[in-house]
């Protein structure tokens, strides 16, 4: 009896000892720990990519809510639609300009030269007319009847158009009664051909397919249509050929002359069409010099730059050496009016607002033919950074960025403010360069609008079959926009040559 109760208590102490995990086998513990051990690791992997969805969600918000007014995109991408708004409200206008009110009133301001069509003294024709009878007795009226001046009016219209004048000329041979020796006249050099057509058709079709981007084919029809005389794409294309060999020495004595000893200079670049694939349209210009110049790689720098650059801080201008930089602040204003609209960040509007202030002041500087007073410059330098320094604070008190899977390569990723305000810590300099030096303006307006004209170029007529075709019309657009820039009539620049347009640049 009592070696079969101590058999049953060895057996009860092993029972204890395996009935905890019979009974979480039983019970289904296991199981559940394991279930929720997994649950917990799947909840945690969904509350990364929930993360990560609502980051890319926001991202794309604010891509759609991006356009002309707060960004670099051109306007024409700004389409028809116009956002939603309450019916109470008034409609939003789909354009709004950067610019404040100046309390001026629109138009033209007084000293403004205007462009009013004003009666000439040497009209081509005259016409005059007389009342055949009195108005208040019906009597006849004759010539000898007329008292005073006429009342004058004129009509400015543009004359008929007229077929293409041809002038011949004719070159005789002479036999020497003397020794019989036979001499021909030499016609004039520019007469090369049995048949062509003379320099006002040839500046024409130039000025129109490059200054006016009217294609070859409709360029053709006008011909056929105000002339009556049909010319062919090839022949048109020829013009510009010959037109861009005339020119090019020219041009490039502006390119050399822009980058050597314009003290500030503006540089851009845009996309452009040639062959079929996607080259690169750079510009370089001043206030009356424009030059343009195709490339395969955007990259591509002039050498020997030196000076201000003015630009829209591109990466690789700043690897030129030797030169100072402007950035443009138009841009900086719209990446503002994005922060301020798209993510609500408040710094952002202030910032706006110093920059504003620091052009209005340079301008009525400029205006009044005064220097900017080192106290005001240094309150604006000062204001700057504390903004700038409103702002890092902001974006630092934010939660992180949730990282994307796999782990990104590079920089770690910051909001588009934050990038802005980094960009305006560290390019300081740059950015308020225009307060310091009279000749650095506050933007990068000008290669800007030199390069617009080209995108519209595109627009119309396409891109290009040939790097040649290409590298004209760059040419020819070079001349044409620093006619336009200097005042001259580029009709007339064109016809009368490289030596009349060009003798106002330095040696």
């Amino acid at each position: 009896r009592r070696q079969q109760a101590q058999a049953e208590a060895a057996s009860g102490s092993e029972r204890d000892l395996v009935a905890p995990a019979v009974f979480a086998q039983l019970t289904g513990e296991g199981l559940q720990r394991a279930a929720y051990q997994e649950l917990w690791t799947a909840h945690a992997q969904l509350g990364v990519e929930n993360g990560q969805l609502r980051q890319r969600v926001e991202e794309l918000q604010r891509q759609v809510g991006l356009h002309s007014r707060n960004s670099g995109k051109p306007p024409t991408t700004d389409g028809l639609a116009k956002p939603p708004v309450p019916k109470k409200e008034p409609p939003p206008k789909r354009t709004r300009s950067q610019r404040r009110p100046s309390g001026r009133p629109s138009g033209g301001q007084p000293g403004h030269p205007g462009t009013t069509l004003r009666q000439t003294e040497h009209p081509d024709h005259v016409e005059t007319h007389r009342p055949r009878q009195c108005a208040g007795c019906g009597a006849p009226l004759t010539e000898s009847d007329t008292v005073g001046a006429p009342h004058r009016r004129q009509v400015f219209d543009l004359p008929a158009p007229q077929p293409l004048e041809v002038t011949e000329h004719q070159a005789y041979a002479c036999r020497c009664g003397a020794c019989g020796h036979l001499t021909r006249a030499a016609f004039p050099e520019a007469v090369k051909a049995p048949v062509q057509y003379g320099p006002r058709v040839n500046t024409l079709a130039v000025y129109l397919q490059t200054g006016h981007f009217v294609p070859e084919a409709r360029l053709a029809e006008l011909f056929g249509d105000l002339f009556q005389v049909r010319v062919s794409a090839a022949t048109l294309a020829t013009m510009v050929r010959q037109a861009a060999q005339r020119w090019q020495p020219g041009t490039e004595r502006v390119r050399d002359w822009l980058v050597r000893d314009a003290a500030v200079k503006h540089l851009d670049e845009t996309g452009f069409r040639i062959g079929g694939r996607t080259q690169w349209l750079h510009v370089l210009s001043t206030e009356l010099w424009t030059f343009y110049r195709t490339h395969p790689r955007r990259g591509s720098l002039l050498e020997g730059l030196r000076g201000c650059l003015v630009h829209d801080h591109w990466k690789p201008y700043f690897t030129v050496p030797q030169v100072r930089h402007q950035l443009c602040n138009a841009h900086h204003l719209r990446e503002l009016q994005a922060a301020l609209e798209l993510d609500g960040e408040a710094w952002a509007g202030r910032m706006q607002q110093v920059l504003r202030r620091a052009n209005r002041a340079v301008r009525l500087a400029a205006e009044l033919q005064r220097q900017l007073r080192p106290s005001l410059v240094a309150l604006i330098e000062r204001r700057y950074a504390q903004v700038v320094a409103e702002a890092l604070a902001y974006h630092e008190a934010q939660p992180p960025l949730v990282a994307p899977q796999p782990k990104r390569r590079g920089p770690k990723k910051r909001r588009p403010g934050h990038n802005l305000a980094l960009r305006l810590q560290t390019c300081r300099e740059s950015v308020l360069r225009f307060l310091h030096e009279p000749a650095v303006p506050f933007t990068n307006n000008l290669a800007e609008q030199d390069v617009r004209m080209m995108k519209v170029r595109q627009k119309i007529s396409g891109g290009f079959r040939s790097e040649q075709g290409a590298r004209d019309f760059a040419i020819l657009r070079s001349v044409l926009s620093s006619a336009r820039k200097q005042g001259r009539n580029r009709l007339e620049a064109l016809r009368q040559g490289p030596e009349i347009l060009f003798a106002a640049l330095p040696p």
